[in-house]
C-alpha cells in the first residue's frame, strides 16, 4: 500500500511540474524605431441594453482616468424616446449621454428599441415599423436633437445583436433581406439629419451570420453609407477574438468599393463558463487588445463599466415573457464577471489593467517577444516627456523573461509596477504594487523577470 502511495505521488509531482514548468523566454523593446500612434483609446468600453439609469454615473472620474475614446450606448425601448405620435422626450437618454461626455469619451450610439406606437405587436420576429415614415422622423429628431445641442454624435449604430433577437437583450430578430431594408431607411433618416454622422452595423452576435455578407453587397451595389462594421465575441480565447476581426476583415476586402471601419463594440470572456482564477480576466484583457492590434481592428467596447441588477417591469413593455424572464435570471441570478465595477460597485482587477492601458500615450515603439503568450506594448510620449513598457505572461505557466531594452537615449529614472490581481486590497497602490525605483543607462539594459501565471509588469521611464 505505501509503494502504491508513494507511486501516486511522484506521478502527481511529475504531472505538477510538467504542468508549471517555467519557460525562458526573450522579449526586447527598442527606442530605435517609431511605429506611429499606438491610439490605445480606441479599444475602449460600453455599456447599456439595462437600465435608463446611467448606470456608472457615481463613477465618471474613475471612468475618465481609463482615458476611453468610445463608449458605446444603447438606445432602447424605456428611454421612452415616443411617449405619443409627434411627441419626443430626450430627457432621460440625455443622462446617460451626458455622463459618457463627462468621461471625455464620444458616445457611440445603438439603436435597438421598438416605440409601442410603431411595433404594437410584441414579438421579437416583428422587426420593421408599422409606419416607416413616422419611424425617419423620430430617428431623425433624435440625431437632431444632438446636432442642434452644439453636442453631435458621430456613431450611429443600427440594431444590436439582430441574428439573435431577445436572448441578446434586445427585441429584434431580422433575417438579411428585413434587415437591409431596416438599415437602409434608418441610416437615410440619420443621414438626413445630420450630414457628417458615421453610420454602420450589425453589430451581430456571430461575424459569420448571413446578415454581414447581404449588408456589405446591398450597400456596395446601391451606394448605401457604410461608415463601419461592427460585431461581438465572448471568448477566454484571444485567437479566436482574433478570428472575428481576421474574417471581417477578409470579408470587407471582397468589397472593395467599401471604405469600412472595423468594430468589435462588445467582448469579454466566455460569461456561460469563466475562468474563475483572478489573475485570468485582466491580463486576458491586455491579451485580447494586443490580437486586436496586431490584426488591424480599428475600435473595440470592452462589455462593461458597471453590473447591474435589471427591472422585469422595464423589459416587459417591448420583450415576450420569454424574453424579459432570460434578462431577469442571467442578470439577477447569474454569477456575473463582466464589468469593471461588480454589483456593489467594486473595482475588480481588469480596471487596472485598463488603467496601465491608458498610460500608454505617443507612439508605439516595437515590442519583439520569442514566446507566443508573452507579449508587450511600448511607448514614446514626447509631450510628457515619459516612455511607457507593459509585458504580460497569459499562461498558467511561469516565464523567467529575459528582457532587453535597448538603444536607452540617455540615463532613465525607471519605475516599476506589478499588478496584483490576488491582493485583498482593492487600494490601488496595493492592486497596481510599486516596486524601488530604478536608473537605467544609456544604450542597452537587460532584466531577468520572472513572469508567474497572468503576471503583467509595467515599467515607466522617465
Amino acid at each position: 500500500m505505501k509503494l502504491v502511495l508513494l507511486a501516486g505521488c511522484l506521478v502527481w509531482l511529475v504531472a505538477s511540474v510538467a504542468q508549471g514548468q517555467t519557460r525562458a523566454v526573450s522579449v526586447k523593446a527598442t527606442f530605435a524605431e517609431r511605429l506611429g500612434p499606438l491610439a490605445i483609446d480606441r479599444m475602449a468600453l460600453g455599456q447599456g441594453g439595462l437600465s435608463e439609469e446611467p448606470m456608472w454615473e457615481n463613477r465618471v472620474l474613475e471612468v475618465r482616468a481609463l482615458r476611453p475614446g468610445m463608449i458605446r450606448l444603447f438606445i432602447q425601448e424605456y428611454f421612452d424616446l415616443l411617449p405619443e405620435r409627434g411627441r419626443y422626450q430626450f430627457a432621460t437618454l440625455d443622462r446617460s449621454v451626458e455622463t459618457i461626455r463627462k468621461a471625455g469619451a464620444e458616445p457611440l450610439m445603438c439603436i435597438c428599441f421598438k416605440p409601442r406606437l410603431l411595433f404594437p405587436k410584441i414579438d421579437h420576429a416583428v422587426v420593421e415599423p408599422n409606419d416607416y415614415e413616422e419611424w425617419e422622423r423620430l430617428i431623425s429628431a433624435i440625431v437632431k436633437h444632438y446636432r442642434d445641442a452644439g453636442t453631435a454624435i458621430r456613431y450611429w449604430e443600427v440594431a444590436n445583436e439582430p441574428d439573435i433577437g431577445e436572448s441578446g437583450g434586445c427585441p429584434y430578430l431580422f433575417q438579411p433581406a428585413s434587415y437591409v431594408r431596416y438599415y437602409q431607411r434608418t441610416v437615410a433618416a440619420i443621414r438626413g439629419a445630420d450630414p457628417e454622422a458615421r453610420v454602420g452595423g450589425p453589430a451581430l452576435a456571430s461575424v459569420r451570420s448571413p446578415i454581414l455578407p447581404a449588408l456589405l453587397d446591398f450597400c456596395e451595389k446601391e451606394k448605401a453609407p457604410l461608415d463601419f462594421v461592427s460585431w461581438h465575441i465572448y471568448s477566454s480565447d484571444p485567437g479566436q477574438v482574433r478570428g472575428t476581426v481576421d474574417y471581417a476583415k477578409d470579408l470587407l476586402k471582397k468589397h472593395s468599393g467599401l471604405k469600412a471601419e472595423t468594430i468589435l463594440d462588445e467582448w469579454n470572456m466566455d460569461l456561460m463558463n469563466p475562468p474563475l482564477d483572478r489573475r485570468f480576466q485582466p491580463c486576458y484583457v491586455l491579451e485580447t487588445i494586443w490580437q486586436m492590434k496586431d490584426a488591424g481592428l480599428d475600435a473595440s467596447c470592452y462589455y462593461h463599466i458597471r453590473d447591474w441588477h435589471v427591472r422585469p417591469e422595464r423589459f416587459a413593455p417591448f420583450m415576450s415573457p420569454e424574453g424579459t424572464a432570460f434578462m431577469t435570471k442571467w442578470w439577477n441570478r447569474m454569477p456575473q464577471f463582466d464589468g469593471l465595477f461588480d454589483f456593489q460597485d467594486t473595482v475588480r482587477p481588469a480596471y487596472f489593467a485598463f488603467k496601465l492601458l491608458s498610460r500608454l500615450t505617443g507612439e508605439r515603439l516595437p515590442v519583439a517577444s520569442s514566446d507566443a503568450k508573452v507579449h508587450g506594448f511600448f511607448t514614446r510620449d514626447e509631450r510628457f516627456r515619459v516612455s511607457s513598457l507593459l509585458v504580460w505572461n497569459f499562461s498558467d505557466a511561469p516565464a523567467e523573461v529575459d528582457l532587453a531594452v535597448a538603444a536607452l537615449p540617455g540615463t532613465m529614472r525607471v519605475r516599476h509596477i506589478v499588478l496584483d490581481a490576488l491582493a485583498p486590497s482593492d487600494d490601488e497602490n496595493v492592486r497596481l504594487r510599486p516596486e524601488p525605483p530604478a536608473e537605467w543607462k544609456a544604450g542597452t539594459q537587460h532584466l531577468l523577470v520572472r513572469f508567474d501565471p497572468y503576471t503583467i509588469h509595467f515599467w515607466s521611464l522617465e
